[in-house]
């Protein structure tokens, strides 16, 4: 997490914006960007996103090298799981690496009788496999029962959220676009 808060203010200071630049284009506060810079607070995606669109960068530049990698194939034991702020479910990244990738495939997992409670809408596309168990995504006001085998593929902008309404965990392929990872 270092390299991002130092990519932050890097990239902050290459633009020649000040924190209150940041601050007005963000809508975060200039307190919570200073502390996010020094690396004093956690740091939500969603306020990545916004960072990244005020510096007109990618948020995947975040997590980029300076070295260009290019791996194709991602390997059962490199699969890290993780977590992110604001979201309670268990991620991995089984995507390979190279320059200009467009699309974000993870692994998603919900724990038994898990819901995702804020609804969220924003650019892109979704796409979601059901590997094991079922879900119900809830997309635009519908109610969409999705089961083992099954997909469900729409566009990221319609608000949406996504439960586990059973006592076992369940299990999702996740393909996204933009890249945010």
């Amino acid at each position: 997490m270092e390299e991002i808060y130092k990519k932050i203010k890097d990239l902050r200071l290459q633009k020649g914006y000040t924190l209150k630049e940041l601050s007005k284009r963000t809508e975060l506060s200039i307190s919570f960007l200073s502390q996010v810079e020094r690396g004093a607070t956690s740091l939500a995606i969603t306020s990545l996103k916004k960072i990244a669109d005020a510096l007109n960068v990618k948020i995947s530049e975040f997590f980029e090298d300076e070295t260009p990698n290019q791996n194709f194939m991602v390997k059962t034991c490199e699969h890290k799981p993780f977590n992110i702020k604001g979201s309670e479910f268990t991620y991995v990244r089984v995507n390979g690496e190279f320059s200009g990738r467009s699309l974000e495939p993870l692994l998603v997992t919900l724990a038994p009788n898990q819901k995702q409670t804020q609804q969220y809408g924003h650019a892109g596309e979704e796409f979601y496999y059901v590997l094991k168990g079922f879900v119900i995504f809830h997309v635009d006001g519908k109610e969409y029962i999705v089961r083992e085998g099954d997909s469900i593929h729409f566009p990221s902008t319609c608000l949406h959220t996504v439960e586990n309404p059973i006592n076992k965990e369940s299990r999702l392929l996740c393909v996204l676009t933009p890249v945010i990872f």
